[in-house]
């Protein structure tokens, strides 16, 4: 590709986001078949496809990676650019479902206080979040690999120290004598999704339990989690932070003090250094302070 139409991309990234050709086709105040002209000579400049016409369409990856050039493109506009009128930025960026919960909102505050912003959070597994970055489908991600990628920058936000608990009264159910292995192969665990390795591993280690030999619930919410470990169904690994209230009153039971699991955090970011994307980094960098810093290594201890 000798140059890039950026009026084609946007028509790429109209479909994508609005879901078909007719809407993105009146996002842009042009004709349907104008959108399609534009992408159709978009990839023939590329040489390849762009756009997988399915029902929603999706991108390719050489799609995902065209679009994450024109975020980057449009945030560089927006800070060189003579502004005119309301300015609003689109800023997507991945983190893991624990960070949302627990510190990442309160991080962004005063940038989004600052700034007209359209914020968008893609949610993934913290091992998986850098292929978004990867795919060129958000600008940052926060992920437990501490190496940036090509054209990436990389800084360490901190820890998040994860505690087996359950209530007293689960414990006297399925733990009376303590959590031993075949207590363990009776009482329901809680995981967050298929991807969350971390409670196997946590039996694996203390008590050479396989994958197999325990049951569990799935639930896909950190905030549920605690609700089932109060309410007597189940016991997880639960961050500290977010446990400490229900740790001191009682209401949760550390199952094997001084043993956990820890998660170390790190922020990628394009290269960028100017503008929204250093004001972005500078918050986040500056609310990890208040995550623990305990000197635990990455995984079971």
């Amino acid at each position: 590709m000798s140059h890039i139409d950026y009026k084609a991309v946007a028509a790429l990234e109209a479909v994508l986001a609005t879901g078909g050709f007719e809407l993105a086709a009146q996002r842009l105040f042009v004709t349907q078949s104008a959108i399609s002209q534009r992408i159709k000579q978009l990839e023939q400049a590329a040489g390849e496809p762009l756009l997988i016409r399915s029902s929603p369409p999706a991108a390719t990856d050489a799609g995902q990676r065209l679009l994450g050039l024109y975020q980057q493109v449009k945030l560089l506009e927006r800070e060189w650019w003579p502004k005119e009128g309301r300015q609003v930025t689109d800023l997507s960026i991945a983190s893991n479902h624990d960070s949302l919960a627990i510190w990442l909102l309160p991080a962004l505050q005063p940038l989004l206080t600052r700034h007209e912003v359209a914020l968008n959070i893609e949610l993934a597994d913290e091992k998986n979040t850098l292929d978004k970055l990867r795919r060129g489908e958000v600008i940052a991600a926060i992920s437990v690999e501490p190496q940036p990628i090509t054209g990436c920058s990389v800084d360490y936000l901190g820890q998040l120290p994860y505690r087996c608990v359950a209530s007293p009264s689960f414990v006297a159910r399925y733990f009376p004598y303590g959590l031993t292995s075949e207590a363990i192969r009776h009482a329901p665990g809680i995981v967050f999704d298929q991807y969350d390795e971390m409670h196997q591993a946590f039996l694996a280690h203390h008590f050479d339990i396989q994958q197999g030999d325990w049951r569990c619930h799935t639930l896909r919410s950190p905030e549920a989690f605690i609700t089932m470990a109060t309410l007597d169904l189940g016991y997880g690994m639960i961050p500290e932070v977010m446990i400490e209230r229900e740790l001191a009153s009682g209401e949760l039971v550390d199952l094997l003090p001084g043993h956990g699991f820890c998660r170390h955090l790190y922020w990628h970011r394009w290269s960028l250094q100017q503008g929204i994307v250093a004001e972005m980094t500078a918050c986040l960098l500056d609310a990890a302070r208040s995550l623990p810093q305990r000197g635990f290594d990455e995984g079971v201890y």
